[in-house]
């Protein structure tokens, strides 16, 4: 435990005081004279996770140029927005849990919990045309479009069972990694860095976005330990993910309908779902999987090695380790 909190302590290292004073930017931004909003917010605060998202958008304006008042409306809106779809996220999946809290809908309702998030995805927008940042929401409203567009797919595949790797990849893209994209895109826009600079920097946060998604479905199929969903999760509620997608492709036609007739017809009985982890373990799902996973993190790697070392680019540089090694 003590190892995963120095690797982020590690990364923050260069902009701690930027990131100490964003908590107060952040909270500001999210302000407002309704109680219930109020207490809501702050319980967000209290349980906020490792801020991932604001920390990839000063790091990549250091490493492009200099951090400006630009760079926290950008952070902020970048958090704002994912906060927000997290919120969403768990009355979708009717999540009573998030990082080891009760979520917004556990505590109070789903009726609630979507009004939130709405609440906050409006005020991610409000930052960003307060200040002027017309690109900046250009590149947000991209990405949240991309999100909702890659939620939708991976539902009309689940339903026929159909997802190939080409699909897989274009969900995971959409989901998680446009968001991430976004975050190191608008640092750099931030600092007022080159095209070229702002390419690499946005094309090292979707090789690190897809990275990090499929870090999260190896979760499927580990030990629960540490990690903070439960194994086959995913087979519960009939996602196929890489490991899963890839076997499908190179077993025979009666295995595979026996696999997929679990994750239709027995996808909530505990001994199935595990036989099917085992199959999947067994027919090679899991090697292939972390072998994609460390092209993509090396293709991230790739898209930072031209900019002169400094701090940002080593904590950059740690980030991506810490992507793929994380436990949860």
């Amino acid at each position: 435990m003590s190892e995963k909190k120095s690797s982020i302590k590690e990364i923050k290292a260069p902009i701690a005081s930027e990131m100490k004073e964003f908590e107060s930017y952040f909270r500001k931004s999210m302000s407002s004279k309704v109680r219930l909003l109020d207490i809501i917010n702050r319980y967000i605060i209290k349980t906020k996770g490792k801020e991932l998202r604001p920390i990839l958008v000063f790091l990549s304006a250091k490493l492009s140029g200099e951090i400006s008042h630009s760079t926290y409306t950008a952070a902020s809106l970048t958090q704002l927005l994912h906060t927000a779809t997290l919120i969403h996220d768990d009355v979708v999946d009717e999540a009573y849990e998030r990082r080891s809290f009760f979520s917004i809908n556990a505590l109070w309702k789903s009726k609630a919990a979507v009004l939130i998030g709405d609440f906050l995805l409006s005020k991610g927008l409000l930052v960003a045309l307060e200040n002027n940042e017309y690109e900046q929401l250009q590149v947000v409203s991209e990405a949240v479009r991309e999100m909702s567009e890659g939620e939708l797919l991976q539902l009309e595949k689940s339903r026929k069972l159909n997802i190939t790797e080409e699909v897989y990849f274009e969900i995971i893209y959409k989901k998680t990694a446009s968001l991430i994209a976004s975050c190191t895109h608008l640092g750099a826009i931030s600092a007022k860095a080159s095209e070229e600079k702002c390419q690499k920097l946005k094309e090292f946060g979707q090789n690190l976005g897809i990275a990090f998604q499929m870090k999260d479905d190896l979760f499927d199929y580990e030990k629960q330990g540490d990690i903070g969903k439960p194994v086959g999760n995913d087979i519960k509620e009939k996602k196929l993910t890489l490991p899963l997608i890839h076997v499908l492709s190179t077993i025979s036609n009666s295995k595979k309908r026996w696999a997929t007739r679990i994750v239709k017809k027995y996808n909530k009985d505990n001994e199935k779902v595990n036989e099917l982890i085992q199959f999947v373990k067994e027919n090679g799902g899991i090697e292939y999987t972390r072998e994609k996973m460390l092209y993509y993190k090396q293709k991230a790697i790739d898209c930072i090695s031209d900019f002169p070392d400094s701090e940002a680019k080593n904590a950059l540089l740690t980030l991506v380790e810490y992507t793929i090694s994380r436990t949860k």
